[in-house]
C-alpha cells in the first residue's frame, strides 16, 4: 500500500481575484495539476497512457473550501488514491495552509477513455499493474453528488474557442468551472465564505460547439446545466455555507 503525497505552492497574483484570496477555479486547477503530476510520477500519468492512445477524463468531483488563501501565502495540497472499480478511479486531496490548518478538501472520480472511440474502457488491468500505488486511507468528505431537477431562471450561450480546449481535444474542466463562475453575481463572489461545488461531466464538448449555460439559484445553492446541440454535458451545484 502507498502512502500520501504532498505538493507544495504559494498564491501567485494571476491567481487572486479582487479581493487578493486565490479564487475557487484557481484552486480546483491547481488540485487537478496535482492529480496528473502524481499520475505521471507513479507512472500512470497521461505520457503512458497516450503510448496506447488512452487518455485520463475526469467524470465526476467535489471541491470544498473553507477558506481562501491570500497572495504571496503557501500552501500545500496532499493526494492519494484509494479506490478503484471498474469504470473509475477515485483520487482524494486535502489542502492545508502554512501552519498545517485544512482549508479544503476534494474527492474526485476518474475515467480511462480511448481516445478514437471516445469510450471508457475497463479499469481492471490498470488497477492490477498498480495496486501498489493505493492507499488505505478513506476520503476526505462524501463523494460526487448526483445532480438532477435543475430548471434554469438564466440561460447564455458561449462558442467553443481555442483557450477552451485541453491535450484530450474537448473543453478543459475549469473552463466549464470559469465560465460558471463568470454567470454569479458580483455580490456573492466578493464574500469570503465556505462552498462546496459537485460537477458531473456527462458528455464531451468539442471545438466550435455552441454551448447553452442555464444558471439557476436555489436559495443557498447557484445550480448549473450546459449542453451542447446534442445532450446535457455538465451539471453543477455550489453549496454555499
Amino acid at each position: 500500500m502507498a502512502g500520501k503525497t504532498t505538493y507544495r505552492f504559494e498564491v501567485d497574483p494571476q491567481q487572486v481575484d479582487f479581493t487578493l484570496r486565490m479564487t475557487i477555479p484557481a484552486l480546483g486547477s491547481e488540485v487537478l495539476n496535482v492529480a496528473g503530476i502524481d499520475a505521471q510520477r507513479k507512472g500512470f500519468g497521461i505520457d503512458v497512457l497516450n503510448r496506447n492512445n488512452f487518455s485520463w477524463v475526469l467524470s465526476r468531483m467535489a471541491l470544498e473550501i473553507d477558506d481562501r488563501p491570500e497572495q504571496y501565502t503557501a500552501y500545500r495540497i496532499t493526494t492519494w488514491v484509494n479506490e478503484y472499480t471498474r469504470l473509475m478511479s477515485t483520487r482524494n486531496f486535502t489542502l492545508h495552509d502554512a501552519r498545517g490548518r485544512e482549508f479544503g478538501r476534494a474527492v474526485t472520480q476518474w475515467c480511462v477513455i480511448d481516445l478514437t472511440a471516445r469510450k471508457a474502457i475497463d479499469l481492471s488491468a490498470l488497477a492490477r499493474d498498480h495496486a501498489d500505488t493505493l492507499c488505505d486511507a478513506p476520503s476526505p468528505t462524501e463523494k460526487p453528488r448526483k445532480i438532477l431537477g435543475i430548471e434554469p431562471q438564466q440561460v447564455s450561450e458561449h462558442r467553443v474557442v481555442y483557450s477552451d480546449i485541453d491535450f484530450n481535444r474537448h473543453v478543459n474542466t475549469m473552463r466549464y468551472i470559469n465560465m460558471m463562475f463568470d454567470r454569479l453575481p458580483i455580490e456573492l463572489l466578493a464574500e469570503v465564505r465556505p462552498v462546496r461545488l459537485d460537477v458531473q461531466f456527462m458528455q464531451e464538448c468539442r471545438y466550435g460547439q455552441l454551448l447553452s449555460i442555464g444558471y439557476e439559484q436555489r436559495g443557498g445553492s447557484s445550480l448549473f446545466e450546459i449542453s451542447n446541440a446534442d445532450a446535457i454535458a455538465v451539471r453543477a451545484a455550489f453549496e454555499w455555507r
